[in-house]
């Protein structure tokens, strides 16, 4: 029969997803993207966010359990994103977390977004060792992290970005080479007829006496901004695919070479890159070439799995469920900004008011 079933609902962001694991093992995941329609305002807009999850959650979760051949009454836990994200979104998604578990008469898990993102290498190349460092880059987080037991243990931040999120940095830079919304693929396709080398962009926080393993993209999108700005006061056209080339060269460079020296100062053997910029071409290929330099294990999910996605989230709840970890209460709320201490995240409820 196997272990206990686990569905998984995300729904920080602009993609609605649910999961279905048991015993580390995916059995389907579905995800719906309002992407396309944030693209004209060059971001993600809050509201439009929420609504899209309004009409996405049905769907998503019918053809999820439609393809693992299961029906609700035969799920055993629920996982739900509880932070962090947009206030909006979450809602949708807790509520709909929780109203599956109430009507299936399950135990309901919150968990945090990021250790979503760590446990989804798990459903691809099992589970974590231990320790290991974690690189999450993504939109909106560029984290190193040194994981221990998932769940069991508390994570320890090694370093975090200061400002921008890598990802940001390309959603922006593109946008300034006149490149579509999402960025990240965009800079992609345009650098692979660049050159990475016709640009020399800094590389943030790698000097000397800098913090060796924190993270800054804002600067760095400044100049690339600055470059681009060079030409058009001259009436030119950047020369777009350089430009991306050699950004993308740029970000790469700096989270590898930290990364790499967090596995070296903490005798860890592998690395493990995870988000939605562990997609990115140049990212994979320099830190498979380094890592092979360093003699470390390289691990990073199927690209399907690097962007947010409810496989993630039930990959967690599953590791919850079986480690016996007590369940949320049912009236668990949202934390939109919660910090990554621990993978379960079930922040007190509101406080309500008394009556005079």
């Amino acid at each position: 029969m196997g272990g206990p079933v686990v569905l998984g609902i995300e729904s920080s962001c602009d993609e609605t997803g649910a999961g279905i694991v048991r015993d580390g093992r995916l059995l389907a995941h579905v995800v719906a993207s309002s992407m396309d329609d944030h693209a004209r305002f060059g971001g993600v807009v809050p509201e439009i966010a929420a609504r899209a999850h309004l009409q996405s959650f049905n769907p998503v979760v019918r053809e999820a359990l439609d393809r693992a051949g299961l029906r609700v009454g035969q799920i055993d836990a629920v996982a739900v994103t509880t932070g962090p994200g947009l206030s909006g979104a979450l809602q949708v998604g807790l509520a709909g977390a929780k109203s599956l578990a109430y009507a299936a008469g399950v135990p309901l898990y919150g968990v945090h977004h990021l250790a979503g993102h760590v446990a989804a290498d798990t459903l691809e190349h099992g589970p974590l060792p231990s320790p290991c460092v974690v690189l999450i880059v993504s939109g909106g987080h560029t984290s190193l992290l040194l994981v221990r037991d998932l769940v069991r243990e508390p994570i320890l931040h090694l370093g975090d970005t200061l400002d921008d999120a890598a990802g940001e940095c390309f959603d922006k830079v593109a946008r300034i080479l006149g490149l579509p919304y999402p960025g990240g693929p965009a800079i992609d396709r345009a650098a692979r007829t660049g050159d990475p080398r016709a640009v020399a962009f800094p590389r943030p926080l790698t000097r000397p006496g800098d913090e060796p393993y924190a993270f800054s993209f804002s600067g760095l999108k400044t100049a690339a901004a600055r470059w681009a700005e060079r030409y058009r006061l001259r009436g030119e056209r950047p020369p777009v695919a350089d430009g991306a080339a050699a950004l993308q060269e740029a970000v790469a460079d700096v989270l590898t070479r930290k990364a790499l020296a967090a596995c070296r100062a903490h005798g860890v053997t592998t690395l493990v890159v995870v988000g939605g910029v562990a997609a990115n071409s140049r990212v994979r290929a320099l830190a498979e070439q380094r890592c092979a330099d360093a003699g470390i294990e390289l691990r990073v999910p199927a690209m399907t799995l690097c962007t947010d996605n409810g496989a993630m989230i039930a990959a967690v709840g599953d590791l919850l469920v079986r480690a016996g970890a007590e369940p949320a209460p049912l009236d668990v709320s949202i934390d939109p900004s919660a910090p990554l201490d621990h993978a379960s995240l079930t922040p007190a409820p509101e406080p309500r008011l008394r009556a005079a």
